[in-house]
């Protein structure tokens, strides 16, 4: 018998189960069903041989698909109608999600725009150039384009469009520069030395070509944008470079204040992370030249999506190692960055206040502040926020069709999540 992989996610309205093997006779087909915990929903597994194919129907809908996969990797599969809930998931899984497989599908199109960011990025200054190696050579997830490259795939199937534009592709490539331009500010806003392991390109070529690289880039990627001959793209895309400036400027106004609201700490969030995300997936969906309603239900997606991310990565900040981190744990609090963890903790522990005021002058303070907010239930509310707006992030999806993109983004709101396990 070849072996089986098994995953679970169940969530209150879905209970999916996803079964891969390497092969099975064609005589005799082992089927497996999931059944949600609500009515009318059933999901039928079929492994055969070299692929898996997964189908569904609701007794409510009489319409069957089936989509077979190249890779026995996990997929999470959402039926759009309906809200869909993730705030008590229960995962049971063999092996994590991991981002080459969530873009596998768009495989093609991340490899095509590792080969073109160099060349956009131009050789007219030789420093420039090198500093703007420097952190594409450090790799990357290229998480931002790849949703550009999801949500482009999942609308063009709404207007039957069969293949990306060129300007899908050069809108992704623009995404990445700017987020590339706004990392080599931060890490000169945060004196940071190491960035995905390799230097830094302030640590390399010192402060003030990190700060003119950055601008560079931001330039350069502000030209292509106005190539793109599209205004409600420019200005969206535009608001996002703005948006960086004014989270850094709150961000630095707002440190050691106990008196920070979460809403204040959301706005920031978004300013920073989300912003970038909900305009480049809101952009996608404009060139795929869909309805306004699908691009907006895209923006939110992206800016749930954001939100949720970047509160995971402040609850990681607290429950990882130094070396998981690649930075002391806590690095955010010891600056007077306050984050949700925090804000949550202040409300229930009178003592926090006093430490974080205090700027953590004596030793220790920063260690028995970090174990008040991890004993103050700052995690666990925090946790729950991030599945807020991570569910809402789900539901927006509602409205594309059901596609292997569609799985894609769904699945990168559970691996946001899986971080934390």
């Amino acid at each position: 018998m070849m072996p089986v992989t098994s995953w679970n996610l169940n969530y209150s309205r879905i209970g999916v189960d996803v079964i891969s093997s390497g092969c099975c006779s064609n005589a005799s087909l082992d089927r497996f069903t999931g059944k949600n915990t609500s009515k009318g929903t059933r999901r039928s597994f079929r492994k055969c041989q070299g692929k898996r194919k997964l189908s569904c129907f609701r007794r409510d809908i009489a319409r069957c698909r089936v989509y077979p996969t190249k890779t026995p990797e996990p997929l999470v599969y959402g039926v759009g109608q309906g809200p869909v809930s993730i705030l008590d998931a229960k995962k049971e899984k063999s092996s994590p999600f991991s981002l080459s497989n969530l873009f596998e599908v768009i495989a093609d199109d991340l490899q095509t725009l590792n080969k073109n960011l160099r060349s956009i990025v131009g050789s007219e200054n030789p420093i420039l150039l090198s500093a703007a190696e420097q952190i594409f050579g450090a790799g990357g997830k290229r998480m931002r384009p790849a949703l550009v490259f999801l949500v482009s795939r999942a609308t063009a199937e709404l207007v039957g469009l069969k293949e990306l534009t060129t300007k899908h592709r050069r809108l992704s490539e623009i995404i990445e520069m700017i987020h590339t331009a706004s990392l080599i500010h931060d890490d000169v806003l945060d004196e940071s030395d190491m960035r995905r392991g390799k230097e830094t390109v302030h640590q390399m070529f010192g402060t003030r070509v990190a700060v003119l690289a950055g601008d560079f880039m931001f330039a350069q990627s502000s030209w292509y944008l106005a190539n793109l001959e599209n205004l409600e793209v420019i200005k969206l895309i535009s608001q996002v470079i703005k948006d960086f400036a004014s989270g850094e400027i709150k961000q630095a106004s707002s440190l050691f204040d106990c008196d920070i609201e979460l809403e204040d700490y959301l706005l920031k969030s978004y300013y920073k992370t989300a912003s970038l995300i909900a305009a480049s997936v809101k952009g996608a969906a404009i060139f795929s030249d869909v309805d306004s309603t699908v691009c907006d239900k895209m923006f939110e997606y992206g800016k749930n999506l954001g939100l949720s991310f970047q509160i995971v990565d402040d609850i990681l900040d607290f429950t990882q190692s130094a070396d998981q981190l690649g930075k002391p744990a806590g690095a955010d609090l010891r600056k007077g960055n306050l984050t949700a963890p925090v804000i949550y903790a202040l409300e229930r522990e009178p003592q926090l206040r006093t430490i974080i005021e205090s700027e953590f002058s004596e030793p220790g303070s920063i260690e028995e502040a970090i174990e008040l907010v991890k004993n103050c239930g700052g995690i666990e509310r925090a946790l729950d926020l991030a599945k807020e707006k991570a569910d809402n992030a789900l539901q927006s999806l509602n409205c594309l069709p059901e596609s292997i993109y569609r799985v894609a983004l769904e699945s990168m709101v559970l691996y946001n999540l899986e971080r934390i396990d």
